[in-house]
Protein backbone atom coordinates (compact mmCIF):
# COMPACT_ATOMS: atom_id res chain seq x y z
CA UNK A 1 0.00 0.00 0.00
CA UNK A 2 1.48 3.17 -0.80
CA UNK A 3 0.37 6.74 0.53
CA UNK A 4 -0.64 9.15 -1.75
CA UNK A 5 0.92 12.38 -1.83
CA UNK A 6 -0.85 14.16 -4.03
CA UNK A 7 0.59 15.39 -7.85
CA UNK A 8 4.42 14.97 -8.72
CA UNK A 9 6.44 17.75 -8.38
CA UNK A 10 5.82 20.46 -11.42
CA UNK A 11 9.24 22.46 -10.64
CA UNK A 12 6.92 25.38 -10.48
CA UNK A 13 7.19 28.52 -8.00
CA UNK A 14 5.87 28.63 -5.09
CA UNK A 15 5.94 24.37 -4.38
CA UNK A 16 3.37 24.90 -2.16
CA UNK A 17 0.81 26.36 -4.51
CA UNK A 18 1.50 24.65 -7.34
CA UNK A 19 2.16 21.30 -5.90
CA UNK A 20 -1.17 20.80 -4.24
CA UNK A 21 -4.71 20.05 -6.23
CA UNK A 22 -5.32 19.64 -10.03
CA UNK A 23 -4.99 22.22 -12.60
CA UNK A 24 -7.34 24.49 -13.03
CA UNK A 25 -8.73 26.11 -16.33
CA UNK A 26 -5.95 28.51 -17.69
CA UNK A 27 -8.80 31.20 -17.96
CA UNK A 28 -8.75 31.29 -14.05
CA UNK A 29 -5.33 31.52 -13.66
CA UNK A 30 -4.70 33.78 -15.68
CA UNK A 31 -7.73 35.67 -14.53
CA UNK A 32 -6.03 35.79 -10.99
CA UNK A 33 -2.56 37.01 -12.58
CA UNK A 34 -4.38 39.87 -14.02
CA UNK A 35 -5.64 40.80 -10.60
CA UNK A 36 -2.54 40.24 -8.91
CA UNK A 37 -0.69 42.56 -11.37
CA UNK A 38 -3.46 45.46 -11.14
CA UNK A 39 -2.57 45.30 -7.63
CA UNK A 40 1.24 45.40 -8.15
CA UNK A 41 0.09 48.72 -10.10
CA UNK A 42 -1.88 49.79 -7.63
CA UNK A 43 1.17 49.69 -5.17
CA UNK A 44 2.97 51.77 -7.69
CA UNK A 45 0.70 54.37 -8.26
CA UNK A 46 0.70 54.76 -3.90
CA UNK A 47 3.98 55.34 -3.95
CA UNK A 48 4.08 57.56 -6.70
CA UNK A 49 1.94 59.76 -4.76
CA UNK A 50 3.39 59.53 -1.33
CA UNK A 51 6.70 61.03 -3.36
CA UNK A 52 4.61 63.46 -5.50
CA UNK A 53 2.77 64.80 -2.15
CA UNK A 54 6.34 66.05 -0.99
CA UNK A 55 8.58 66.53 -4.14
CA UNK A 56 5.96 69.50 -5.26
CA UNK A 57 5.77 70.85 -1.81
CA UNK A 58 2.08 71.81 -2.46
CA UNK A 59 1.07 74.92 -0.28
CA UNK A 60 -0.18 72.51 2.58
CA UNK A 61 1.10 72.33 5.96
CA UNK A 62 3.71 70.87 6.13
CA UNK A 63 3.23 68.13 9.27
CA UNK A 64 0.02 67.33 7.01
CA UNK A 65 1.33 66.57 4.05
CA UNK A 66 3.86 64.48 5.26
CA UNK A 67 1.81 62.61 6.92
CA UNK A 68 -0.49 61.88 4.04
CA UNK A 69 2.62 61.73 1.73
CA UNK A 70 4.09 58.78 4.34
CA UNK A 71 0.59 57.10 4.52
CA UNK A 72 0.51 56.47 0.74
CA UNK A 73 3.81 55.14 1.13
CA UNK A 74 3.78 52.73 3.60
CA UNK A 75 0.31 51.62 1.68
CA UNK A 76 2.59 51.61 -1.63
CA UNK A 77 5.19 49.00 0.06
CA UNK A 78 2.07 46.70 1.72
CA UNK A 79 0.36 46.62 -1.43
CA UNK A 80 2.90 43.99 -2.68
CA UNK A 81 2.92 42.44 -0.18
CA UNK A 82 -0.92 41.61 0.15
CA UNK A 83 -1.28 41.21 -3.66
CA UNK A 84 1.02 38.20 -3.08
CA UNK A 85 -0.73 36.38 -0.51
CA UNK A 86 -3.76 37.25 -2.29
CA UNK A 87 -2.36 35.63 -5.39
CA UNK A 88 -1.38 32.80 -3.39
CA UNK A 89 -4.64 32.25 -1.89
CA UNK A 90 -6.98 32.05 -4.78
CA UNK A 91 -4.81 30.05 -6.89
CA UNK A 92 -4.68 27.17 -4.02
CA UNK A 93 -8.37 27.46 -3.43
CA UNK A 94 -8.53 27.09 -7.75
CA UNK A 95 -6.39 24.39 -7.34
CA UNK A 96 -8.29 22.38 -4.66
CA UNK A 97 -11.72 23.36 -5.77
CA UNK A 98 -12.18 25.65 -2.70
CA UNK A 99 -14.49 28.30 -2.58
CA UNK A 100 -12.67 31.97 -3.31
CA UNK A 101 -11.22 33.38 -0.57
CA UNK A 102 -12.25 37.09 0.28
CA UNK A 103 -10.20 39.83 -1.10
CA UNK A 104 -7.97 41.15 1.43
CA UNK A 105 -6.93 44.78 0.09
CA UNK A 106 -10.40 46.50 -0.31
CA UNK A 107 -11.00 47.74 3.23
CA UNK A 108 -7.35 48.43 4.44
CA UNK A 109 -7.58 50.79 1.06
CA UNK A 110 -10.38 52.40 1.06
CA UNK A 111 -9.30 53.90 4.64
CA UNK A 112 -6.42 54.60 3.47
CA UNK A 113 -7.69 57.03 0.60
CA UNK A 114 -10.19 58.47 3.48
CA UNK A 115 -7.52 58.94 5.52
CA UNK A 116 -5.42 60.54 2.92
CA UNK A 117 -7.97 63.10 1.53
CA UNK A 118 -8.49 63.74 5.26
CA UNK A 119 -5.24 64.71 6.17
CA UNK A 120 -4.62 67.05 3.10
CA UNK A 121 -8.01 68.34 3.12
CA UNK A 122 -6.55 69.70 6.84
CA UNK A 123 -3.21 69.83 6.12
CA UNK A 124 -5.04 72.70 3.35
CA UNK A 125 -7.19 74.50 5.88
CA UNK A 126 -4.18 74.98 8.74
CA UNK A 127 -1.91 76.08 5.99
Amino acid sequence: MTVDDGPPPTGRFPASVFGVGDEPDPRFTLANERTFLAWIRTGLALTAGGVALEAFSLNIHPGWRLAASMLLLVAGAAAPVLAWLMWRRTERALRLGQPLPSPLMGLPLTIVGGMTALLVLIGAVFR
